[in-house]
């Protein structure tokens, strides 16, 4: 049986396509889940119009990939977790911490298993994810993960170094 594709379907083809499939595939499932429509004259003549609009849909979707793969670049994320002293984790950031992280600084919803991480985060540093949008787009961004209360503790060394520097900037003002 030929079928007119509405939409792409891995596998089979692109939308607007006509392709011969089995009558029970296109029966019991594209047909039913609106994916194509059997090829009758009418829809033939259509075909054109059903793959201009596909494209016009699909440079739209890729520009939107390319803008927002733009914006990931810029991010870093930072990330605080319990390690030992060789630098390992406890623990480990997860796809899914990552992707939940990222849509909250983004704004707009991310898939965790858009992320290309052969495995969880387990040591501190910095880290390079890569981020898979569409076909031919794929984003690059950092992951720092730092252990827990170092922020802290930097940020209590900075504010204890002050403090004796303003110390001393009196005591030097005292013998002046």
């Amino acid at each position: 049986m030929e079928v007119l594709l509405k939409q792409t379907i891995a596998g089979l083809g692109n939308a607007g396509e006509i392709h011969k499939v089995k009558a029970g595939y296109a029966r019991n499932y594209l047909i039913p889940r609106g994916l194509a429509l059997p090829a009758t004259t009418g829809l033939r003549n259509q075909a054109q119009q059903l793959q201009d609009a596909a494209e016009r849909r699909r440079l739209r979707e890729m520009k939107s990939a390319r803008d927002l793969a733009d914006r990931i670049s810029a991010i870093t994320l930072t990330f605080q977790a319990r390690a030992g002293e060789s630098g390992r984790l406890y623990g480990s950031i997860t796809a899914a911490t990552i992707a939940e992280a990222l849509s909250a600084k983004l704004g707009q919803e991310i898939d965790r298993r858009r992320l290309r991480l052969e495995h969880s985060l387990r040591d501190l540093g910095e880290h390079d994810l890569l981020l898979h949008l569409t076909q031919g787009v794929d984003a690059t961004f950092k992951v720092v993960v730092t252990a827990e209360g170092e922020l802290e503790r930097d940020a209590l060394s900075a504010a204890e170094l002050e403090k004796a520097a303003e110390a001393q900037g009196v005591a030097l003002e005292d013998e002046a």
